[in-house]
């Protein structure tokens, strides 16, 4: 039995949200960069570069990427042969969020209630996604979400008949709907299955899934190639001015679900698509 001090956790989790509020993540950058290379809009081209100096002051400088340094979104692969001392992991989480955006001068947006929205000044609670695994590891991903882009994601109650061209439809309709409104060009996080609750933690998970990794299921891996390229086709571009690359990746996660249903979620992140991925 691996023994590990929460502390340990919180240390780890304030590094996250500093790091992935200033850094683009590999897998983004050589994503970003191809979308530069492969606009065809004359006014597309100038947006993206003038993103990528955003992202090389951003690295270069400290400053955050975006004014919008999100909530905190934490997702804890927990091994079950670890024994956790020192306190409470939540807290610990939530302590090591505070310290980030604290210590790293970033926009506190977290408000305590959702009507009389006073702010907890800290950036606190995160959104936190336990799962208990094998082994004596801790799989940690921090991926700060901001609500320009949050507010456009989309759950829809598809019936089974609807079938994999529904699927395809709902992808397009929130990409749509979206438009310029999620700072294109952007990433898609699609979840299918499930039940209502699950497909949306699958679509904010696949988020965070690198882009260089493909889908080990086949139909999926053709869906996502096809949806990137009609997102594209879309005209939507960068900025939601026009251009070829509205999208860099469209990613997938499908789960086992109900005879009767067919839920869809569509979480759509923006240019930078932030996370952080530790194991301790």
């Amino acid at each position: 039995m691996r023994e590990i001090d929460v502390s340990e956790v919180t240390r780890n989790i304030k590094e996250m949200c500093i790091e992935a509020n200033h850094f683009l993540s590999e897998d983004m950058k050589k994503r970003f960069d191809h979308a530069a290379e492969s606009e065809e809009s004359l006014l597309g081209r100038r947006i993206l570069g003038q993103l990528k100096e955003n992202l090389e002051i951003a690295a270069s400088q400290m400053i955050p990427i975006c004014q919008d340094t999100g909530m905190a979104v934490v997702f804890m692969r927990v091994g079950q042969d670890i024994h956790l001392s020192g306190g409470d992991i939540t807290d610990a989480v939530n302590e090591g969020v505070k310290q980030g955006y604290e210590e790293g001068y970033l926009r506190k947006s977290v408000v305590k209630d959702p009507i009389y929205r006073e702010n907890t000044k800290d950036n606190t609670p995160a959104v936190i996604h336990f799962e208990i695994v094998p082994g004596d590891k801790i799989d940690i991903t921090v991926a700060p979400k901001g609500f320009g882009s949050e507010n456009m994601s989309r759950i829809f109650m598809l019936k089974p008949a609807d079938g994999i061209e529904g699927v395809k439809d709902a992808i397009l309709t929130a990409v749509r709907d979206a438009g310029p409104n999620a700072c294109p060009p952007m990433v898609v996080g699609v979840g299918i299955g499930g039940t209502f609750e699950k497909c949306a933690y699958l679509a904010k998970k696949a988020l965070t899934r690198n882009l260089n990794e493909e889908s080990q299921i086949d139909y999926v891996r053709e869906l996502e190639k096809e949806m990137l390229e009609k997102i594209n086709m879309s005209g939507i571009g960068p900025g939601g001015l026009g251009g070829t690359q509205t999208a860099l990746a469209v990613n997938i996660e499908t789960y086992p679900t109900h005879i009767a249903g067919l839920p869809v979620a569509v979480n759509i992140c923006c240019h930078v698509n932030r996370h952080v991925r530790r194991i301790i």
